[in-house]
């Protein structure tokens, strides 16, 4: 595994269901001293509303990203939190010359992976990914989709090709979890694994 210090990840939280697997990746990495670039789109910034704070979509008029990161006991101050706006086509890590260790798409929607897939680059979120591609740098793309079409996989297939892995939010059972929150740190372990960065989130197989 790696050093823990002087990570850089890039965080990027769409509109699919799941953004409690975003959050608890935030917190663990603030936790220990690890850089967060993060992204998150209109849609997620909903999402995580709804899901996690029980807002209707009138409540959630005016609240901006930061504010429901505050809510939700993440300190916006922290100096290793950096928040981008997702047009902000002019920010450090839009460009492949800014090292990253990694970037983490979590929840990602389908319309996100199309994106992608087809090299789009429409906001700053696709654009980092583009840039983590032809740089051969770690992309991690967690799909929350159910079930899955044709579109969907040849989209997945394409994006494996081009360097992507694919880390689907589907819990294992074998570390035998007593709480949803068990459940979503085990799939937080195995993002964490994809990026070599120690943690003891869940018993292993075998331990």
């Amino acid at each position: 595994m790696v050093d823990l210090k002087q990570r850089k990840i890039v965080v990027g939280i769409t509109g699919a269901s799941g953004s409690i697997y975003a959050i608890e990746l935030i917190k663990f990495l603030l936790q220990n001293n690890i850089e967060i670039h993060l992204l998150v789109t209109d849609a997620g910034r909903l999402v995580i509303g709804h899901e996690l704070l029980h807002f209707n979509s009138k409540e959630l008029m005016g609240k901006n990203i930061t504010d429901l990161l505050t809510q939700l006991k993440i300190d916006t101050e922290d100096h290793n939190l950096n928040i981008h706006e997702m047009n902000d086509f002019a920010a450090c890590i839009a460009s492949g010359s800014y090292f990253i260790d990694g970037m983490v798409i979590l929840p990602c929607t389908m319309g996100t992976l199309s994106a992608i897939a087809n090299g789009a680059s429409k906001n700053l979120l696709e654009r980092v990914a583009d840039t983590a591609l032809k740089e051969g740098r770690k992309l991690i793309i967690v799909p929350r989709e159910t079930p899955l079409n044709r579109i969907h996989l040849k989209n997945m297939l394409s994006v494996v090709d081009a360097g992507a892995t694919i880390l689907p939010a589907m819990p294992a059972f074998y570390h035998q979890p007593q709480s949803i929150k068990d459940i979503v740190l085990f799939l937080v372990g195995k993002i964490l694994d994809q990026l070599m960065i120690e943690h003891q989130l869940f018993k292993r197989w075998g331990e």
